[in-house]
């Protein structure tokens, strides 16, 4: 630090004091004394000049705008629909409900065995009764056009092509009962439900009808 003297001795820059020291450097007492008075004005001077403070208040202050600006993403049943809709059991991953995929693929290969059975069954059973009802003498590769007489052929037709049907209608129903699980669990799944949920039945008099006397009934308190 450059020092200035002026008529009140000597100063330094932005006024804070300096120390005159003697040119024979001849430290007294009361000089030593003069020495730490000083020393502690230029440390209390540079305390307030600094501010140490003011770096991590600025640092806190942008940690809570930051948080403040954090946006919680809500769980979507459009997209939770949409993914079922698409392919089955995506919107149950989307839900997290993993659990639920095995049971939804094993619905669709049920159902999938019955209407690939009944169709095999139908046809069989169709072109047995063309080939009698048309009475053809060519053989075919039919056992049944051999085995049952046309009115066992016709019931045996009919009653395939209605489990078929049947079979078609029930793999459609799974698939839209699959869509609509993934909606309702998109809908409940940022729904918070309290863990002190409870509910109290008690007897209860009440004596504040004064001309009727006194009324007893049931009291239902649900804490939730």
């Amino acid at each position: 630090m450059r020092c200035l003297k002026n008529k009140s001795g000597f100063r330094g820059n932005a006024g804070i004091p300096c120390l005159n020291i003697p040119k024979d450097n001849v430290l007294k007492p009361c000089l030593i004394k003069e020495i730490l008075i000083l020393l502690s004005i230029n440390l209390l001077c540079l305390l307030f000049l600094i501010k140490p403070g003011t770096a991590y208040a600025q640092q806190k202050a942008e940690i809570e705008t930051e948080f403040d600006t954090v946006v919680i993403k809500k769980h979507s049943p459009t997209k939770a629909t949409l993914f079922s809709v698409v392919l089955p059991g995506l919107g149950q991953v989307y839900n997290k409900k993993y659990w639920k995929i095995p049971i939804i693929y094993a619905g669709f290969g049920i159902f999938t065995y019955f209407i690939v059975k009944n169709s095999k069954e139908y046809k069989k059973y169709l072109e047995a009764y063309n080939y009698v009802v048309s009475g053809d003498t060519m053989p075919i590769d039919n056992d049944y056009a051999y085995k049952y007489d046309k009115d066992q052929l016709l019931q045996g037709k009919n009653y395939y092509r209605r489990n078929m049907e049947v079979s078609y209608i029930l793999t459609g129903v799974w698939y839209i009962l699959n869509i609509i699980d993934a909606s309702v669990d998109a809908h409940f799944f940022d729904y918070d439900i309290s863990d002190d949920l409870s509910i109290r039945i008690d007897p209860m008099i009440d004596d504040r009808f004064q001309y009727n006397g006194t009324v007893t009934g049931v009291k239902l308190t649900l804490k939730f």
